[in-house]
């Protein structure tokens, strides 16, 4: 389905609507009856969703998703400006990284990796034709080799090791260790759009 706004760069790290085109897979048979948009948040009714995105009564990628596939169902401009917002907000709030580190214990996810991403992201032009600022930014990372980068930049520090240098079967060892748990946080976020979000506006 298409639309005819988007998110590209505003001040700082925050993208304005613009144009995109967005196909959701998954899209539920008839989501205009769907009234549990997610466990504690009811709606019936599209000014309801908007109201909750505008409000940022949704924070989670589950339930930005879940309001995502509805919204691409129901085909209206009037979704947006308030889904391109919620999804700025939840990656420029720190949500999107308190869910990253929430699956990685071990080796909490790295917020400079992150920050570069989205960093990237507000740079690449390619990026105007997409709603979903969340996606374009852990595809970015998956895309541009960004975790492994910044394992290397983790066990490169000196207060990582507390002080002391590390051998370099230690380093390398940190190094994967970051790499594999960070790379499974990512893809297990990925899994949430079944088929990437069209970047082909019009």
């Amino acid at each position: 389905m298409s639309r005819r706004s988007a998110h590209g760069q505003g001040s700082g790290t925050t993208p304005r609507p613009q144009h995109y085109q967005l196909v959701s897979p998954g899209t539920p048979a008839d989501p205009r009856n769907m009234t549990q948009v997610s466990p504690g948040f009811i709606f019936n009714n599209k000014d309801q969703l908007i109201q909750s995105l505008r409000t940022h009564r949704v924070n989670t990628i589950t339930e930005l998703r879940r309001i995502e596939k509805i919204f691409a169902f129901l085909d209206s401009a009037e979704v947006t400006e308030p889904m391109t917002s919620a999804w700025a907000h939840y990656v420029n709030s720190n949500n999107l990284l308190n869910e990253l580190r929430g699956l990685t214990k071990t080796y909490p996810f790295s917020s400079e990796c992150l920050d570069e991403a989205k960093a990237m992201v507000v740079r690449d032009p390619s990026s105007v034709r997409s709603w979903n600022y969340c996606w374009l930014v852990l595809i970015k990372m998956e895309r541009e080799n960004l975790i492994t980068k910044h394992a290397r930049a983790l066990a490169s520090k000196a207060s990582t090791w507390g002080g002391r240098r590390p051998t370099a079967a230690d380093f390398d060892k940190l190094v994967k260790a970051c790499v594999a748990e960070w790379t499974r946080a990512l893809r297990q976020m990925l899994r949430h759009w079944d088929n990437p979000p069209s970047t082909t506006g019009h």
